[in-house]
């Protein structure tokens, strides 16, 4: 299986219950593009949100992150936005679910959440199960996706990898 890139960008933290009209609004439910949804992300949190981010950067959530909703447009607003992770302490099952589906590394990783700060540098490699705080010098260790699930990030999505099988 081929190495994965590294994830690098800044910080963005949330609390509890991050449900899915607060990472994206039911208004632009009208969408399926990626890109087009990621103009809204997190705009029912924070409507001036999508102008202090970069790509690359790295959504830090609490516990129950994507609760709400069971349709897919929450993660691919995240991965629209150029969001290249979301960290969080548990996620809702369907969300989680969702997300792999469209290929977006979502990391359960209590520890780091408590001690990540927002503006914090992040360094994440799901290779080697860890995430390195640049800005604290501090490194947590994470699961590892199982090899179908790495697979199915690996192609983009379950959509591209059923396609690559064909």
């Amino acid at each position: 299986m081929a190495s994965r890139e590294t994830l690098k960008g800044k910080a963005h933290k949330f609390g509890d219950n991050v449900n899915t009209d607060l990472i994206l609004p039911a208004t632009y439910l009208i969408s399926n593009d990626p890109v087009e949804l990621g103009r809204h992300l997190m705009e029912g949190h924070d409507p001036e949100f999508v102008n202090r981010v970069e790509p690359g950067d790295i959504i830090v959530g609490g516990e129950n992150f994507g609760s709400g909703s069971s349709r897919e447009h929450a993660p691919l607003a995240i991965k629209g936005g150029g969001m290249s992770c979301v960290i969080a302490g548990s996620y809702a099952r369907i969300f989680y679910r969702n997300a792999i589906n469209v290929g977006l590394p979502l990391i359960e990783a209590p520890e780091a959440v408590v001690a990540i700060d927002d503006g914090d540098q992040l360094k994440v490699d799901l290779d080697a199960g860890r995430i390195d705080d640049l800005t604290k010098g501090e490194t947590f260790t994470i699961a590892k996706y199982p090899e179908f699930m790495q697979r199915i990030m690996d192609a983009g999505g379950l959509i591209e990898y059923v396609r690559k099988q064909s």
